[in-house]
């Protein structure tokens, strides 16, 4: 079965990568990417100066999820671009993150890494765990401002994370940012932000950051992450490469996010608790998906979910 996707006219050899903040921040994490089966190598969201992130425990699974307020722990910008050559060996894309504490890091992290070269460049404008520091993605003047600024210095795609919207005039309101700003692909949607997760035996929380709020992953936001991937997929009927991203647990979460109409998926929670043989598992399960519902390829299947 043929598991191989185009994202803005770059082909990926599996649709299958990891989501940027999972398994991806050092060296060693990106270099294991490149070694597994994964369909791409994403890089860490990158800051201009290196951090540590939040103070731990920062991430907690829970039955049906995860949560986590990591706080950007990354190698600083030009860590990453130092190491891109280095990970474009393994012969698959790879999407560089970027990120920023500030409006103005965006276009500085942005020049340097485009000239390192990845294959694509992902502007997260979603982080949900910076204490004091709202999502630029729920405010759509400064969204517009930032990728416009953005897009004159970046060459290669350009893709944004977005958070999750929940309101139609949200999905609408965004939409037409992207369409002014040149953008090439979207990556919908990043962690549901600020959720609580209780601990009734100990009565506290389950992580130390921001009085144990963060940001939600797993199976437990699927329906969230699908309604957003559906509902861009409409806007832009189907003319640009959406990125699913989750609730990705098996082979079938998968199929659902392309049916929506993504053009290949992203893994967190999971892969954080099965590690980079998990998308080995996830090709064999979703392979078998396709071919039970007798579609040869990918394509055959993305957008095609019906309404009742």
């Amino acid at each position: 079965m043929d598991l191989s996707t185009t994202i803005a006219g770059v082909r990926f050899p599996s649709c299958f990568m990891n989501a940027s903040g999972a398994l991806c921040v050092t060296r060693e994490e990106l270099l294991a990417l490149g070694r597994s089966r994964a369909g791409a190598i994403v890089t860490k969201s990158m800051t201009v100066e290196p951090r540590d992130g939040n103070p731990t425990p920062r991430y907690y699974a829970f039955p049906g999820g995860s949560i986590n307020s990591m706080g950007l722990p990354n190698l600083g910008y030009r860590a990453y671009a130092a190491l891109i050559p280095e990970l474009k060996s393994f012969g698959k894309p790879v999407i560089a993150s970027v990120a920023g504490l500030c409006e103005d890091d965006f276009p500085t992290i942005a020049a340097i890494i485009n000239a390192a070269k990845p294959d694509l460049i992902e502007v997260n404008l979603s982080c949900p765990n910076i204490p004091g520091k709202p999502q630029i993605g729920y405010d759509a003047e400064a969204s517009e401002r930032l990728l416009k600024r953005v897009r004159k210095v970046i060459t290669v795609p350009m893709g944004v994370k977005l958070p999750p919207y929940f309101d139609p005039a949200h999905h609408t309101a965004m939409g037409e940012v992207i369409g002014r700003c040149g953008v090439d692909f979207l990556n919908l949607i990043n962690s549901v932000g600020n959720g609580l997760v209780v601990d009734p035996e100990r009565e506290t929380v389950v992580i130390k950051p921001k009085g144990g709020f963060g940001g939600l992953g797993g199976t437990i936001i699927k329906p969230v992450a699908l309604a957003n991937v559906r509902a861009f997929w409409k806007i832009f009927e189907g003319q640009i490469s959406i990125i699913g991203t989750g609730g990705v647990v098996h082979g079938v979460d998968a199929f659902e996010h392309l049916l929506c109409g993504a053009s290949a998926v992203q893994i967190g929670t999971v892969l954080v608790e099965e590690g980079v043989s998990v998308f080995g598992r996830l090709e064999t399960e979703l392979a078998a998906q396709l071919s039970k519902k007798g579609y040869a390829k990918l394509e055959d299947c993305r957008g095609k979910l019906k309404e009742l």
